[in-house]
């Protein structure tokens, strides 16, 4: 796939959209208060990252003390074709334009956002990759201009500037919304069509494929390298995960029957879905380096029943009102992609890549670096994102 191609396709057909912005359904805020929850998995997830140990020399697998946090992505990318589907499955006469438009608005300012982070941390810390190695101004402008654009980097490009092969040196995590703007894509000129037995088999030849892999490697942290195949792993990640929620709501909206939950239970199944989610991303690696297949279950378990059970089960609370869900939902995405510049800082403080201390050793650093992530979040959130938005809006509607 040409990335430019597809940026500049994507930009030139917001262009031609419709002048103005249908009204959104309002949001099942218990899933957005979901999304909050997983994207604080992600935070402390990542806070343990440059601390794991390889289970067996070579296979690539680290332990650490969140060792599934890493598929809260895989559920982002479920939560998201559910929403998705949700919010759109029913506007058929909905132009590529229009819906691109309104994505581009949701999602695009957050990205300038991280691109400006990231570079101004990558700067703090010289300018150096992780071999020490100064990166030339250059390739720095073009590392940044490349991530406001939302064009990965290839392994071995000077914009690589990091060396380590990922797709976006200067914000990694921002490799996943790459593939949800594929997704996107994909949905509005093609998934969004399908009957609904097509879409399940869709989900089914993915769910074969990605099961496949991940019984053989008993891990999933693919997709935000080029190297080794990730680009494949990484679109066939989020089209498993997203065209799956996509199916989930289907079914949900055709068979679910009866009124939300009472608002006084909105607490307590908010509560029991977000344990949950966070047990399930904490657990530790299942069986051991002979059997990595048994971790791979345990990870298709999760993607196949336990996530699609959580959002389902928080669905069921309907188009309610609450205040710490609709904050948590708000927060979820600033949070996740502000926090990963401050953690190259983090790494860096504690000599990454060859760390010597352990978690115990270092942890005011690690809370001062999660609580920190959380305040710029929150900072981006009220004083940036939620203002350039409205402003976006107004701006097309007019």
């Amino acid at each position: 796939m040409k990335s430019v191609n597809f940026v500049y396709f994507c930009l030139t057909m917001v262009q031609k959209g419709n002048s103005t912005l249908e009204q959104d359904r309002q949001h099942l805020l218990l899933l957005d208060a979901l999304r909050g929850v997983a994207a604080l998995v992600i935070l402390y997830y990542h806070c343990f990252e440059c601390f794991g140990h390889e289970i067996l020399e070579g296979s690539g697998i680290y332990t650490q003390h969140c060792d599934h946090g890493y598929l809260a992505v895989d559920f982002f990318f479920l939560l998201s074709g559910f929403v998705i589907a949700y919010a759109y499955d029913q506007r058929r006469t909905m132009g590529f334009g229009t819906f691109a438009k309104r994505r581009l608005i949701r999602l695009h300012p957050m990205v300038v956002a991280g691109a400006f982070i990231g570079i101004v941390t990558f700067l703090i810390d010289g300018g150096r990759g992780w071999d020490g190695t100064v990166a030339s101004t250059i390739n720095i402008v073009l590392a940044f201009v490349l991530t406001l654009l939302m064009l990965p980097v290839f392994p071995g490009w000077g914009a690589d500037v990091r060396g380590n092969g990922e797709m976006f040196p200067l914000n990694g995590p921002q490799w996943s919304l790459f593939f949800e703007y594929i997704g996107n894509i994909i949905y509005v000129l093609i998934l969004r069509r399908l009957p609904t037995k097509a879409l399940a088999l869709v989900v089914a030849v993915c769910g074969v494929l990605l099961g496949a892999h991940v019984l053989q490697c008993g891990y999933l942290g693919s997709g935000w390298s080029f190297v080794d195949n990730g680009f494949f792993l990484g679109l066939l990640r989020m089209m498993f995960s997203y065209s799956l929620g996509m199916l989930l709501c289907r079914v949900f909206l055709k068979t679910r029957k009866g009124n939300p939950i009472s608002r006084r239970l909105y607490l307590p199944l908010f509560l029991a879905c977000g344990i949950v989610l966070t047990a399930c991303l904490a657990m530790p690696f299942v069986g051991d380096p002979g059997r990595i297949w048994m971790n791979g279950l345990y990870i298709l378990l999760l993607l196949v029943i336990v996530f699609p059970a959580v959002i389902w089960t928080g669905a069921c609370a309907g188009e309610g009102s609450s205040r710490l869900c609709a904050f948590l939902g708000e927060l979820s995405y600033p949070l996740y992609i502000v926090h990963y510049p401050l953690m190259y800082l983090f790494y860096r403080y504690h000599g990454f890549p060859n760390v010597s201390c352990t978690m115990s050793d270092v942890w005011p650093m690690a809370v001062v670096t999660f609580i920190g992530s959380i305040i710029l979040a929150v900072i981006f959130l009220y004083a940036y994102d939620k203002p350039v938005r409205r402003w976006l809006s107004r701006s097309c509607h007019q």
